[in-house]
């Protein structure tokens, strides 16, 4: 048992190691060698837990997801529109992600044109993000003159660029630049817009964070 739970800690040391390099230097620059030492294991511990830099990739990808996936199933369990579930969910992966270098990292290898495999965590979030506007649509949330592809593209592509401006600038975005965002956004994408200042708002507050 022992030395399960020691093989156990070990992986989650190598995958949070190997999280904070991919954040930091991208998919292509990360070097086994850099991870191995950041995580205070020998190469050989590495390669009995993966046997390559994808396999940690793809590791780092799907718990990413899970991350992201716990997170938006809490926006989902709270009242609101779809809308609502959209904007509270958008803010919570992009400011999440500043504490978790595992999400953090995530994001970044999704974004990252050197990365030829699975974008796991972009795929979950352009599915989830599809699947909001298409109830915002159906609920009559959504502009009509607004198609569900081209909200859904906006979205998904502002919430990964975000974060990898922000890892890029070492500077991560407060809620209230989010708000700023939302608030150019919202009034294209909403039906109502006299109701984007409560969107916006809401989303901010849930997720306000003391820097």
């Amino acid at each position: 048992m022992a030395k399960q739970d020691r093989a156990v800690r070990t992986r989650q040391i190598l995958i949070r190691a190997a999280a904070e390099v991919f954040a930091a230097d991208g998919y292509a620059l990360a070097s086994l060698s850099v991870i191995s030492k950041r995580a205070g294991v020998s190469s050989g511990a590495l390669h009995f837990h993966f046997a390559s830099k994808d396999d940690l990739a793809r590791e780092i990808e799907s718990e990413a997801a899970d991350s992201g996936e716990r997170l938006a199933e809490g926006c989902r369990s709270t009242t609101g529109s779809a809308l609502q579930v959209l904007v509270r969910t958008a803010f919570g992966l992009v400011l999440a992600a500043a504490d978790d270098p595992v999400l953090r990292a995530g994001l970044k290898l999704s974004g990252d044109p050197s990365r030829k495999g699975d974008a796991e965590l972009l795929d979950w979030w352009r599915g989830l993000v599809r699947d909001l506007v298409l109830q915002a649509r159906d609920t009559g949330e959504l502009a009509q003159d607004v198609s569900a592809d081209d909200a859904t593209t906006t979205i998904v592509a502002a919430t990964v660029g975000f974060a990898v401006i922000a890892m890029a600038e070492a500077e991560w975005p407060t809620a209230e630049r989010l708000a700023r965002f939302w608030s150019l956004v919202l009034p294209w994408l909403a039906a109502a817009p006299e109701r984007v200042p409560d969107l916006v708002t809401h989303g901010a507050q849930r997720h306000a964070r003391v820097h």
